[in-house]
């Protein structure tokens, strides 16, 4: 059983979504141990309460550069025993000193299809109100491992969301979120705990049994 850590900082809908797929059985290999959060008042540390789950909160402000802050970080992750560690709206930088510690260990869920609209800055309405600029016909999510490159890490999962004429940026979040992040990212989490994927170079395949 695989011990899951997850990063908030905000109101927790893709922690809650991968609460369902916990308690519904569709993570049979891993359990949310942990989640962890970079703001005190996160709804999300609510939502972790109220299913008995182990809170923690650990502030970038508390610290006085990045690297103590990274040495910090990691040491309450191991301490945790991470095995996965989950991006769930952690709007905190991670440092090259966290991602080393937990090479391919670290999943992120980003509201488009990658390569598209990511990176440095995009994040959040950003990320939509671009996509809606563009004027693309097709958006999404992409569920990837993190490495040094902003949004750059292996590909893990994808899943695409049609956009409709109206939309706005906030309906557009929203579609995104329920056909697409709160779909993919317990997927990749229970793809992981159950040891069947692969990382080459820049790419993941899946084990197939």
């Amino acid at each position: 059983m695989k011990n899951i850590i997850v990063l908030v900082s905000g109101g927790g809908t893709n922690l809650q979504a991968l609460i369902d797929a916990q308690n519904n059985g569709k993570i049979p290999n891993g359990k949310i141990s942990c989640v962890i959060s970079s703001n005190p008042n996160a709804y999300a540390l609510e939502r972790a309460q109220k299913h008995h789950i182990e809170t923690s909160v650990i502030r970038r402000k508390d610290y006085e550069n990045q690297l103590s802050y990274d040495k910090a970080l990691v040491e309450l992750l191991k301490t945790k025993q991470a095995d996965l560690i989950v991006l769930a709206g952690f709007m905190t930088i991670l440092g090259e000193y966290v991602i080393q510690s937990f090479k391919n260990q670290i999943i992120n869920i980003h509201p488009s299809l990658i390569p598209s609209f990511c990176g440095e800055g995009f994040y959040g309405l950003r990320v939509h109100e671009e996509a809606l600029q563009r004027g693309v016909k097709v958006t999404g999510a992409t569920a990837h491992f993190v490495n040094e490159v902003c949004d750059g890490g292996p590909i893990i999962l994808q899943k695409a969301v049609e956009i409709q004429q109206g939309d706005t940026p906030q309906i557009l979040q929203k579609r995104v979120m329920e056909q697409a992040e709160w779909q993919i990212l317990p997927q990749a989490v229970a793809l992981f705990c159950d040891g069947k994927i692969i990382v080459r170079s820049d790419n993941t395949t899946e084990i197939q049994y």
